[in-house]
């Protein structure tokens, strides 16, 4: 079925409007859901894929497990269907631009948007990864901003091919630059893999290039390190660099635990990096003349007691301000401090 014999309204409901976006496996639309007045995304399987008996149904039921995700920062999935053997999933519809058309424009983010969106990013892949569903294709194109700066991730648990390897008709070659080397070696992706492949991405904001660029599958086998981020761009701080570095190791197993672990190291390391040193301004308690002088005249008589019991006791006592009675003398140093606690308490009221 070709894009042209596509009805002009979706199980009687969807009318389909401009295309947003295609791949290799779907074709992305905008349609108004007609039942609820409102502008939805419709990916619809790509022609010729739902001849395929597995795959559309992996499709389908992946898209159902998907609907079962409800975050601010994870695209909706609302309903799923099929049209002559050629499945649907109908999506929230994010006004705005993938990071993918914002990189194009920008070249580059600065460090603190960087890190603002990465923790977004984290948040709504940490509550699918607690939901049992890894993304399995975390990349720019698939995290959408919008103009109020809240991020999405999109297409949570759509199927890749269904064999599931990288050989496929070239689908994965477009995605493979962020794939982690686990994938890429035909391991199961895990949530450690979305970790990195979200480290990838962020690592592209900055440096404008992604960590490893992959144009054939030669390049798949490529196991040289890369290149640390500060190398690449050198006005990114050393913390968030490191973090994003963190995310990229070869081994699953030291890369942050979870989402929710590279969000606060996000949290914890690069806001101090890339924040100016804020101090909060604290409004203290108007006080009467009297108090300020008493509590003045207790700081004084304070430092003169403590130098009092650091020397000698048989030097002459520190003088004490006019009208505050001094500090009685003790028999020995726990019963000096016993009268200066006294003696504060009595004179700081």
């Amino acid at each position: 079925m070709s894009p042209g014999t596509l009805p002009a309204a979706l199980a009687g409901r969807y009318r389909l409007e401009r295309q947003l976006g295609r791949g290799g496996m779907a074709v992305v639309r905008l349609a108004h859901d007609t039942l609820l007045d409102r502008p939805v995304a419709i990916k619809l399987l790509a022609e010729g894929l739902g001849e395929d008996e597995e795959l559309r149904e992996r499709f389908l039921r992946e898209g159902r497990f998907a609907a079962q995700l409800s975050h601010p920062h994870v695209v909706g999935v609302f309903d799923t269907g099929e049209h002559d053997g050629r499945p649907f999933i109908v999506m929230e519809y994010v006004e705005g631009a993938s990071l993918a058309e914002e990189l194009a424009r920008r070249r580059s983010f600065e460090p603190t948007a960087v890190a603002e969106l990465g923790r977004q990013a984290c948040a709504g892949i940490a509550h699918a990864h607690d939901a049992g569903l890894v993304h399995r294709d975390v990349k720019p194109q698939n995290l959408l901003l919008r103009p109020d700066g809240l991020l999405k991730v999109a297409d949570f648990g759509i199927a890749r091919g269904s064999g599931g390897t990288i050989t496929e008709a070239g689908t994965l070659l477009g995605t493979a630059s962020y794939m982690a080397p686990e994938v890429a070696d035909g391991r199961p992706a895990t949530p450690a893999s979305d970790v990195y492949s979200l480290g990838a991405v962020l690592y592209e904001l900055l440096a404008g290039t992604p960590p490893r660029r992959i144009e054939s599958l030669t390049d798949l086998v490529d196991d040289r390190p890369i290149r640390p981020l500060r190398e690449v761009a050198p006005h990114v701080p050393p913390a968030l660099a490191g973090a994003i570095m963190h995310c990229l190791d070869r081994d699953p197993l030291n890369r942050p635990p979870s989402a929710a672990d590279l969000a606060r190291e996000l949290e914890d390391e690069s806001d101090a990096a890339t924040r100016p040193l804020e101090v909060p301004m604290r409004v203290r308690p108007t006080r009467s003349p009297r108090r300020t002088w008493v509590a003045a005249a207790g700081a004084t008589a304070f430092v003169a007691a403590v130098l009092a019991l650091s020397l000698d006791r048989g030097q002459d006592p520190a003088p004490t301000p006019a009208g505050i009675e001094p500090v009685p003398a003790g028999g020995n140093p726990a019963a000096d401090a016993r009268n200066l606690a006294e003696w504060l308490r009595a004179n700081s009221r």
